[in-house]
């Protein structure tokens, strides 16, 4: 049962609670501390704690903080600390302690999707989808002396992200500070990871050998599409299997050689109605998957789920600004980002929370513009209303009594109010006149050459 002082808030913004009940759930100061202690070899905490850094950091990443300066100077009493500080402890984080953090959240939050019992349906059943990508940060504000001498863009690093869609969380990540790093570099901590009963999507930049006999060797299931370098030896001719979404589905056994041992897959072939944006006319993907769960058409469709890891990335770029363009030092650039992907796991969280008390379609309709946009309006007056003391009670609750609160709130929610805009089918652009420089037209007058309609 809530406290009195919340009854205003879980009644007319319960979106805005739910989203600070996840935060207290994933971003606890004695377990973030803990985890520091526990993960850090150069940095120590003194003066600065990491669960102070942290909840500085995801006052600039959700927006409710300007930069991180403005983070500082609105919490530079409680820090006790020169700004210069804040910044020398954010360009020394290290990598592992921002990967230990990720999976630290999904660790934390996929229990209580699971009392919620509002796990997605699986993509192949028995199987525990991974879906793999990499994301290159934007570039950064010369603020580096090393950086005033260029006029190139700065990019402060490079993460790859596995995303599991059945809980809908990010729930590892890797990171190279070398934006110039290849994506393929990182693979081996990928590898890592890798259990039987995992079924690994990926897109061709990640199709290699050695990724793909190391997934086989770890008893792995895999549907990456075929890069263009990866050549196979042909064991039979293509074989029509039908139609699938977008064109004609074909199978084809393939013999891959790799240190001397030999992987036999079956490469998927679809066949497009309409070539892609980069001008392909067909679309070729290698797995291994067996039975009647892996015909050719839902090996393709598998495949082409794969974007739904664009679409949180798309999520962290819209409602979360995980790549502030001021921090130049990779370390601090890459930790914002990290931030971003643990925001995304408690906003992964909320959603959990209304399919189990409105369902997955009509979670699925809701705008996530819509809702950040509420929270965000509604945040900062209530944390003014409800201080971080006010929510102690609900530090530390076990999956199953948070899982009871988050249903309850989400009952009070009306997905309906923020269902997606819907538009009609796209218009061929209309020709446009040759562009001449310093030209101009009259809006209104355009306007008032309209052809009138007929009567």
């Amino acid at each position: 049962m809530m406290p009195p002082a919340f009854a205003p808030f879980a009644q007319g913004a319960p979106l805005c609670v739910m989203t600070r009940l996840a935060a207290e759930s994933l971003f606890r100061a004695d377990r973030l501390d803990a985890l520091f202690d526990a993960v850090a070899t150069r940095q120590y905490r003194r003066e600065l704690k990491f669960s102070q850094v942290v909840e500085l950091m995801m006052a600039v990443v959700t927006r409710v903080e300007d930069s991180v300066l403005a983070a500082y100077r609105a919490r530079k009493e409680a820090l006790g600390v020169s700004d210069q500080a804040v910044y020398d402890k954010l360009r020394g984080l290290e990598p592992g302690l921002s990967a230990a953090l990720v999976a630290d959240s999904a660790a934390q939050v996929a229990p209580v999707i699971d009392r919620l019992g509002a796990r997605l349906e699986p993509w192949v059943a028995g199987l525990r989808t991974r879906v793999l990508d990499g994301n290159l940060l934007g570039k950064t504000q010369s603020r580096l002396r090393e950086l005033r001498a260029t006029r190139a863009a700065a990019l402060p690093g490079r993460v790859l992200a596995v995303y599991e869609p059945e809980t809908d969380l990010v729930t590892r990540a890797v990171f190279a500070p070398d934006a110039h790093a290849s994506e393929r570099a990182l693979l081996d901590e990928v590898l890592a990871g890798a259990a039987a009963g995992d079924l690994w999507v990926a897109d061709r930049n990640f199709c290699t050998r050695k990724f793909l006999f190391g997934l086989a060797g770890a008893g792995a299931k895999f549907a990456i599409r075929q890069h263009g370098s990866l050549a196979g030896r042909a064991l039979g001719e293509r074989v029509a299997r039908g139609r699938t979404e977008g064109g004609r589905a074909f199978e084809q056994r393939v013999a891959l050689d790799f240190e001397g041992e030999t992987l036999t897959v079956r490469r998927v072939t679809v066949v497009l109605d309409a070539p892609t944006r980069g001008g392909d006319a067909e679309v070729h993907v290698l797995t291994n998957l067996t039975g009647a769960q892996a015909k050719a058409s839902r090996v393709a469709e598998i495949y082409r789920k794969r974007w739904s890891i664009e679409d949180r990335f798309f999520e962290l770029a819209t409602t979360l600004d995980g790549e502030p363009n001021t921090l130049g030092y990779p370390a601090a650039a890459l930790f914002a980002f990290v931030l971003a992907l643990v925001a995304s796991n408690a906003v992964a969280l909320r959603r959990a929370a209304l399919r189990a008390a409105h369902g997955a379609e009509a979670v699925a309709s809701m705008s996530r513009h819509y809702v950040a946009s509420e929270v965000r309006r509604t945040y900062a007056g209530m944390m003014v209303a409800l201080p971080p003391e006010a929510w102690a009670a609900f530090r530390g609750l076990e999956a199953g009594a948070l899982a009871g609160v988050l249903r309850a709130l989400a009952g009070r929610v009306k997905p309906g109010d923020y269902r997606k805009a819907t538009r009609g089918p796209k218009k061929p652009p209309a020709a446009k006149a040759r562009y001449k420089n310093g030209g101009h037209v009259a809006t209104q007058r355009l306007i008032d050459g309209r052809k009138k309609p007929v009567s």
